[in-house]
């Protein structure tokens, strides 16, 4: 059966993926871009559009960061991650943090309580809105994705609530040498959940560590 995976999904020392007070000017809240900043001098970010000088690094954090793409038909995400409207759209002219061409180029299930529409892009991407619990929301993926992998793509509350559910094989952690003190925190309720996992960690010489998560044998 295809995989349900999770790529680059990045927190602080203290457990959180996102600090306090997000906005459209601050999408990781107060914790800017210190988060994110490993990826950013990467290859693979690069040629998804972050600004820099070159082509970007293909050290050890592109490897990792590379493979978020390889064999994924769907990517579910929650609300928060599609934008940074809460409650019902207040402008529907708003087609996601990304631009005119998203660099997901398949559809995207987007987890909300006000369902709309589809919104097609360019380059192959498609958001269709649902209103569901994790179950059913993997349920229309599966039947988006084909044969390929299902990617929970975030954020914090979505990549728990699918953690929660006991529904993703593959985790891919990056842990950077941070403490944020607030914000959302990825592992509130989820006590001795790496029993279910395999855990293999990998230093990176940005200081960072990716940590690989995958399945146990159920």
């Amino acid at each position: 059966m295809p995989l349900v995976r999770v790529h680059n999904f990045t927190i602080s020392l203290d457990g959180f993926g996102a600090g306090e007070g997000q906005t459209l000017e601050a999408p990781f809240g107060h914790a800017g871009t210190r988060l994110m900043s490993w990826a950013f001098g990467t290859r693979t970010f690069r040629q998804m559009g972050l600004p820099g000088d070159g082509p970007g690094s293909d050290g050890v954090d592109d490897a990792f960061a590379r493979r978020w793409n390889d064999g994924i038909g769907v990517e579910i995400m929650g609300r928060n991650k599609f934008g940074p409207q809460r409650g019902p759209w207040t402008d529907e002219e708003w087609k996601g943090w990304w631009g005119d061409e998203p660099p997901f180029h398949t559809p995207v299930v987007v987890l909300t309580h006000h369902a709309r529409p589809p919104i097609e892009m360019a380059g192959g991407t498609t958001f269709h809105f649902l209103d569901a619990d994790p179950v059913e929301a993997l349920r229309r993926a599966r039947e988006l994705a084909g044969e390929k992998d299902v990617r929970i793509g975030g954020g914090v509350d979505t990549v728990r609530q699918f953690l929660a559910a006991d529904l993703i094989d593959r985790l891919h952690l990056v842990i950077v040498p941070i403490v944020l003190g607030r914000g959302e925190r990825l592992w509130d309720g989820l006590e001795g959940i790496e029993d279910r996992f395999a855990i293999e960690a990998t230093p990176s010489p940005q200081g960072v560590t990716h940590l690989s998560l995958t399945r146990r044998a159920r």
